[in-house]
């Protein structure tokens, strides 16, 4: 005989164990809060950018052409940012107490769509850090790309500064609470499904009837004894009838 389950058998399981389901949820979310506001560390994030652009003079024609062959050059720009020939020097220059790997990863460089503008983020738990490591970035690179590339096309348009209250990128409390709601939240419904799964214990008629696929014929009712006492001595005990079932 093949198994079925009712939408109302599932319900039934979510409604028996709604207390676990919950418990989970809070505490997943709970632990999630307090991980994310007292345990991790606040990373803030500096970023500067700069200007690539080929160097002309002032009677050349601009040419499309010359925008394409710049927009390719920004990929290479990007790896030479951060390249050890760059970072090496930022350390040197700040006296950084990081290796040039540590530092790499710190540091995020993307291009503006289809523009000749570069990003250069960096993250750390010190913003007044970030904003000195994205600054001397962008100096030692525009410097360095003279010597490197033999041009010299790169000009800083906008500098790290520390602004007033400054938010961290990371960790976003917020968006890890509510994540732990709804992992915790599918944890308590498949922990319930599971337990109702291994609960093999018969309970009801219909638990019989659906195991064995036989009928109920009769049921003995639970009977409570109580004793009380005569004054000859003896003991005389009385059943109280709780309940009845009968079955067809």
């Amino acid at each position: 005989m093949e198994e079925t389950i009712s939408l109302k058998e599932l319900l039934d399981t979510l409604k028996k164990r709604m207390n676990l389901i919950i418990l989970i949820t809070v505490i997943a979310t709970a632990a999630s809060g307090i991980v994310s506001y007292f345990f991790i560390t606040p990373i803030y994030q500096a970023s500067t950018q700069i200007l690539v652009n080929q160097a002309k003079d002032d009677q050349a024609v601009f040419q499309y052409n010359e925008i394409q062959t710049n927009l390719q050059l920004i990929n290479t720009y990007n790896v030479i940012i951060k390249s050890p020939r760059i970072l090496e020097l930022v350390i040197q220059d700040l006296g950084l107490d990081e290796t040039v790997d540590e530092l790499n990863n710190k540091i995020t460089v993307a291009s503006e769509k289809d523009s000749q503008v570069v990003n250069i983020s960096v993250e750390d738990p010190d913003p007044n850090h970030a904003v000195k490591i994205a600054n001397t970035i962008a100096a030692v690179f525009q410097k360095e790309i003279e010597n490197i590339m033999n041009v010299d096309n790169v000009n800083i348009l906008s500098k790290a500064e520390v602004k007033e209250n400054m938010s961290p990128v990371k960790p976003k409390p917020l968006l890890n609470m509510a994540i732990a709601f709804v992992v915790g939240l599918m944890a308590g419904v498949g922990l319930a499904f599971l337990l109702e799964y291994l609960d093999n214990t018969i309970k009801t008629e219909q638990d019989i009837e659906k195991i064995l696929e036989l009928p109920v014929l009769g049921a003995i009712s639970k009977m409570d004894q109580e004793t009380s006492g005569t004054g000859g001595g003896k003991t005389v005990k009385k059943s109280r009838v709780r309940g009845e079932t009968y079955g067809a």
